[in-house]
């Protein structure tokens, strides 16, 4: 078996379970799961035009990025499904923001695609061509609205709550999180680097306005994702907050799984605030990661000040992580000990009635 037909196995299984997660979630919101369908349908095709289709656009397959754009989408649309579900006030406003969002996200992913399949860069194109002034269209008005949907929808979610305390606290850090990471592609878009030139997969040369480097705005090195090796790249910080959301609930999820075997989980204050400390860790990581691509840094070549912001964001987090556990494990051990002690009172009753 070739590396082509392991690879496509290996995808094909990864999307029947996102598909059949997709299903599981469909009737929470019919409109992002059918995006998220797509989406994950468009990972698929992508990942054969990698191999079928030997165009390069600016050293990487021309249907990497899409495949990219197309499985974030994906996940992200999946959350707000889940996410909506759970509401209990607003439940008709959340409906309609998710489906605008839903929409648009369509739209986006779609100009990507497009620009993809004619061969040309989709971002900072400033081409007057009919496939760039179609996809920079797209771009003006369908941008804005997935970050004013996600800050709307994290507003509903500041005034109820969607869960027990601790999943409360994943979705209201993980919303404002991606609403910042939203905020740094709005950013990226009205990037200051000067105006150039570079070559499409047909050979043409393209102008760009703007980039998503800081030193080097075309800058790229890293596998898969491409970011920059050579300075500060504004996509990390990007990813970091809009994923945010997942790893967060991620981590509520292991907390309420744990606590059936830890005492001291089992109250719930104890996992929101273990969450808040995650929540706040990696707002930290996020805002180092923003500060360090500004400075035009790339994210593996940091220097003395950012590796000394990282140690000091990784020690206050370990240090609020021991103490948050400590405080839950002294508080627990009275009910534990009051349980042991009743165990065999309970064993010499049992025994006198024999």
């Amino acid at each position: 078996m070739g590396g082509f037909d392991v690879l496509i196995r290996v995808l094909e299984r990864a999307m029947t379970i996102l598909k059949t997660a997709a299903g599981a979630i469909g009737g929470r919101h019919r409109p992002l799961t059918a995006n998220a369908m797509a989406m994950f349908t468009l990972v698929l095709l992508c990942a054969v035009g990698m191999f079928t289709d030997d165009r390069m656009l600016l050293g990487e397959s021309v249907w990497l990025k899409p495949m990219k754009f197309g499985f974030a989408m994906g996940v992200y649309g999946l959350t707000l499904a889940w996410l909506l579900g759970r509401l209990h006030r607003g439940r008709r406003l959340g409906w309609w923001l998710g489906t605008l969002f839903a929409v648009a996200g369509l739209l986006d992913v779609g100009a990507v695609v497009y620009a993809a399949a004619n061969g040309t860069v989709s971002h900072f194109n400033a081409n007057t061509d009919p496939v760039a002034e179609t996809v920079r269209t797209v771009f003006n008005f369908g941008v804005l609205p997935l970050l004013l949907t996600t800050l709307v929808i994290a507003v509903l979610v500041l005034i109820q709550r969607p869960g027990d305390r601790a999943l409360t606290r994943a979705l209201r850090a993980g919303l404002g999180l991606a609403v910042a990471g939203m905020v740094v592609a709005v950013w990226l878009s009205n990037s200051d680097a000067a105006p150039r030139t570079v070559t499409d997969a047909n050979g043409n040369v393209v102008t760009m306005n703007g980039g998503h480097g800081i030193g080097d705005p075309d800058g790229s090195g890293m596998a898969v994702t491409h970011w920059s090796t050579t300075g500060g790249d504004l996509r990390v910080p990007h990813f970091v907050g809009l994923h945010g959301i997942q790893l967060l609930l991620l981590v509520a999820g292991v907390l309420s799984v744990l606590a059936a075997r830890r005492g001291w989980l089992r109250d719930e204050r104890v996992r929101a605030r273990l969450v808040g400390v995650a929540g706040l860790g990696y707002t930290g990581l996020f805002a180092v990661l923003t500060w360090q691509a500004r400075r035009g840094q790339s994210v593996i070549h940091p220097d003395w000040q950012t590796s000394l912001a990282f140690a000091v964001l990784t020690v206050a987090v370990l240090w609020a992580t021991a103490a948050v556990v400590a405080v839950a494990r002294r508080r627990a051990e009275p009910r534990l000990l009051r349980t042991t002690e009743t165990e065999p009172r309970l064993l010499d009753i049992g025994a006198t009635g024999r």
